[in-house]
């Protein structure tokens, strides 16, 4: 049994090596340290060793790792028992021994949780330190105390909130947080989830705000509870004792629940969903549905300790005491700005509230959920009639797939967050249910258009389209409660370590639902133009998610894109996948997920640049194949899907290529050009080269190729040190690259045994007086995607900016957080005296002799603004004779609006005669 009190040393010793025998490798090992069998040791880590009862095997193999990291070290700047305790922790994970918690090793050595991650990040210098399983347990060990940081953060400042502060108080306190991070233990696999953990939070603030002396809470909480607690169930208190075929119930206080949820900016009926299922199971293990009074503190501390031991890692309970292993990094916080600073009088400054990573997230979903509650969960009279359009009408089809995946879905959600989350999961299936409608009625609409057909029959009843597009909006529905995660290198090796945590990242849901990643990427850049509500955050989510897809995911054995290329270099297609001359033109095409999709159906007409004298024919429709001239011999369907995959993934080639270019041979410019053409030509004639590797291991073995060849000193070792600082690195890519059929090894064998045994004769011509003709370099767009809810400065002007009118879903604090003003035009705004504070600003002194300073005259006071009924703004009284620098921004704005509305049309003429 795990020691009943909290810091009893002893007992928690004897608890650990007990463990250590239990798990121990060895069997006939004694988990006692032997200090006879240590002497050619420093005593000090042999002492420190002994204090954090490891075995001798730990011990042995611990010092052999720190001589390693000692003679890689240029100079060691930590103390030694810093980088011992790492040793340490890296030995004993690797081997997956039970000796030590990490909260025991950061008081030993002096650290917090941190300051310990990236020391142990810092020892690998020749980057065979940290194993596959130490990088995994370190991000783990990272994300958990980032989220339960965050959630003591909130839990702490609720409290002052609920409970009056007397002294009186903290035990109360410190109980309902050992009892929070019992539940989360005990109700939640993935302890890492911010949402479902902090509602777990709420539901024991309930609890606790309920069994708490009335005189202790705040007067808000006080008329917060029910006079009489209703449980939701159908067993009435006075029937619970002949209710017997089940457990009862906890009373949930729904009016208190509801005012948390208020308070805190959580959706109520998800917090109650967790209460019902989650939490009074929990409650249910401990024996609290009949008590009224407080749990013990001392059984709940001695529960609690049993579960830190077993998962190993820090104390939750040392964020109540303040402890230095679990201080938060200091950061400086920029003073709360008032709005607007300068004009407001003291009496009228609005703090805008900080944003933190619950505010943040909280904020997110509720903006989802009301971008999403207009919809139903069946498709739209719109959508619905496009439906019946169809020569075979899919109604039926989508309705009996959606049910079906929902019922897989919300069974995988529930089997990687917790056995009671399957509830939470299909609410969550429900929201992504209904952004699958928008999106694809706003699709169909867009074809509509484009096309003037009404009859998407193909498209409508193709299983792969409906599927993709479904798991897309789910993608969005879990980046916005997730953050944006993605499984670290994508690798799943056996490796041994646990990845419960990481389950709903990218790309568990094409895992769900059996979905080609190579389909999924099809339909991405559709969803992003179909739907102008998405925010930048989860646009870039959604890139992220093509990228992985082009670098690594899509080459998996068993990728329709290997079948597709094989195709298309067998039958004649066309000479290359992707003609290089392309690469210099913007990436600009015409290609829905209609067209890619229903590709190879259609032949391939290759979209010309707008200035091309070409592009001025017109395609035919995508539904027709393209008469052949008389004579000619018959060309072979192009895939668009393909053609277009591949001008996405030269552009991301190139763009890695050039950065880590820019890191290595700055002083040989003439070398990027030539190692372009190498990898640009693995990647068309030798895609095998990529199954089941990563972009990326291509990239890095054709520069250290290129250089070899031309005498340039660049080792492998300086080359993946350089890569390491690259954007989305992962150690997997350089460190487990495959080599033959279930053996992986280093970038380096890689190399040495297939790469250059593959590519040995191309790579001896770079050496040679007559070389291959360079390729030409691609032209690298900011990115595909626009924002179109992003704000537009106005010409000429540094501080205004419009953007497209959004519904007000949001107020502006949550809106702006660090925006002075908001302004919205065609919404109600507020008294005549906030308008005269907009010229106050407008007209503040400071920026009117900026704006005059060149003419050497005396600025004149702007005039004051008047919002007509149709949304127009003027200036009142008289014409405007030049002077007023307000009507200049107005007549530039309105330049502006028309120049975008002129573009906008010019562009939707072009997609018309194409």
């Amino acid at each position: 049994m795990p020691p009943k009190k909290r810091n009893n040393g002893t007992t928690q010793s004897k608890e650990l090596k007990s463990s250590a025998e239990s798990s121990s490798t060895d069997k006939k090992e004694s988990p006692e340290l032997s200090a006879k069998k240590h002497r050619d040791k420093d005593a000090e880590f042999v002492a420190l060793c002994k204090s954090l009862h490891v075995t001798d095997l730990v011990c042995d193999r611990a010092w052999t790792l720190w001589k390693t990291v000692q003679e890689s070290l240029d100079e060691v700047t930590d103390s030694q028992i810093r980088l011992w305790g790492a040793c340490l922790f890296v030995t004993v994970t690797d081997m997956d021994v039970t000796c030590f918690t990490l909260t025991q090793v950061l008081k030993a050595i002096s650290l917090n949780v941190k300051q310990f991650i990236a020391l142990v990040r810092k020892m690998d210098v020749n980057l065979d330190t940290i194993s596959t399983r130490v990088n995994s347990a370190l991000s783990r060990l990272e994300k958990k105390y980032d989220v339960t940081l965050a959630l003591y953060k909130r839990f702490e400042k609720t409290c002052k909130k609920i409970l009056v502060s007397d002294g009186k108080e903290k035990e109360t306190v410190r109980s309902c947080w050992t009892m929070f991070l019992l539940a989360k233990g005990r109700a939640l696999q993935m302890e890492d989830d911010l949402v479902i953990s902090f509602q777990l939070l709420l539901c024991t603030l309930e609890l606790f705000i309920k069994r708490c002396p009335p005189d202790l809470l705040q007067p808000l909480y006080q008329s917060a509870i029910s006079k009489v607690q209703s449980p939701p169930t159908r067993t009435s208190r006075r029937n619970q004792s002949k209710a017997k075929s089940r457990p009862p119930e906890p009373e949930m206080d729904v009016q208190l629940l509801e005012t948390l949820c208020k308070e805190n900016e959580c959706n109520a009926e998800e917090v109650k969903n967790v209460y019902q299922t989650s939490f009074s199971a929990f409650m249910d293990s401990l024996d609290l549905l009949r008590s009224p009074d407080f749990p013990q503190v001392n059984d709940l501390n001695q529960q609690y300790e049993e579960h830190y031991l077993k998962t190993r890692d820090f104390d939750g309970r040392l964020f109540f005491e303040g402890d230095e292993t679990v201080l938060a990094p200091k950061v400086e916080i920029a003073q709360v700005e008032r709005t607007p600073k300068k004009n407001l009088p003291e009496e009228d400054a609005v703090l805008i509230p900080p944003q933190t990573p619950i505010r943040v997230t909280m904020t997110s979903i509720q903006q989802l959920r009301c971008d999403l509650n207009s919809n139903g969960d069946q498709p739209s009279t719109n959508l619905a009639t496009y439906f019946k359009n169809c020569t075979v009408d899919p109604t039926q089809d989508v309705l009996k797939r959606l049910e079906t995946l929902g019922h897989t879905y919300s069974q995988r959600f529930g089997q990687a967050v917790g056995p009671r989350s399957a509830v939470l999961g299909m609410q969550r299936f429900n929201l992504g249910e209904r952004l699958y409608y928008q999106v694809m009625e706003a699709m169909l609409k867009s074809e509509e258009k484009r096309l003037s057909v009404q009859n998407f029959s193909k498209l409508l009843n193709d299983s792969t389209f409906h599927t993709s597009l479904l798991a897309c909006a789910l993608e969005v529905v879990m980046a916005t409660y997730g953050g944006s995660n993605f499984k670290s290198g994508g690798y799943n090796h056996g490796c041994g370590v646990d990845s419960a945590e990481t389950d709903l990242c990218f790309p568990w849901i094409l895992d769900v639902f059996r979905l080609a990643a190579f389909d999924f990427y099809k339909v991405i850049e559709s969803f992003i133009k179909a739907d102008p509500t998405l925010s930048k955050d989860i646009v870039k989510h959604l890139e992220t998610c093509e990228n992985l897809i082009m670098e690594r995911i899509a080459w998996r054995t068993g990728s329709p894109l290997f079948e597709l290329l094989k195709q298309e270099h067998e039958g004649g297609a066309a000479e290359q996948v992707e003609n290089p001359a392309s690469f210099s033109q913007p990436l600009q095409h015409n290609h829905t997920a209609a067209d890619l999709y229903l590709s190879p159906v259609r032949p391939g007409l290759r979209v010309l640049p707008p200035e091309s004298p070409s592009s001025q024919a017109a395609p035919q429709p995508p539904t027709q194949p393209a008469p052949q001239a008389a004579g000619q011999n018959p060309r072979h369907p192009k895939s668009n899907s393909l053609s277009l995959f591949y001008k996405k993934l030269y552009r991301l080639a190139y763009t890695r290529l050039k950065m880590l270019c820019s890191y290595l041979l700055s002083s040989h410019p003439e070398l990027e050009p030539i190692i372009w053409t190498l990898f640009q030509h693995t990647l068309q004639h030798e895609y095998e080269l990529m199954r089941d590797r990563h972009l990326d291991q291509l990239m890095m073995s054709a520069m250290y190729a290129i250089c070899k060849v031309k005498s340039v000193d660049l080792r492998f070792k300086t080359i993946v040190t350089a890569y390491k600082n690259m954007p989305n690195a992962s150690q997997e890519t350089f460190k487990h690259v495959l080599i033959t059929e279930g053996h992986y090894d280093s970038i380096i064998v890689f190399y040495n045994q297939v790469f250059m045994q593959k590519l040995k004769t191309n790579i001896l011509q770079y050496a040679s007086t007559r070389p291959p003709t360079l390729s030409p370099i691609p032209q690298i767009p900011r990115s595909p995607y626009k924002f179109p809810n992003s704000p537009l400065r106005v010409p000429g002007s540094n501080n205004v900016y419009i953007s497209p009118l959004k519904s007000a879903r949001m107020s502006p604090g949550i809106m702006t957080p660090r925006s002075r003003m908001l302004v919205s035009i065609g919404e109600s705004f507020g008294l005549t005296n906030r308008f005269q504070k907009i010229n106050q600003m407008v007209n503040s002194s400071d920026r009117s002799f900026k704006r005059t300073l060149d003419l050497g005259s005396t600025p004149k006071p702007l005039k004051r603004l008047r919002f007509d009924v149709d949304g127009q703004d003027e200036a009142d009284g008289s014409k405007s004779n030049g002077d007023s620098t307000l009507i200049q921004k107005l007549a530039e704005m309105n330049s502006t609006r028309s120049r975008m509305q002129e573009q906008k049309m010019k562009e939707d003429a072009e997609s018309r005669k194409e």
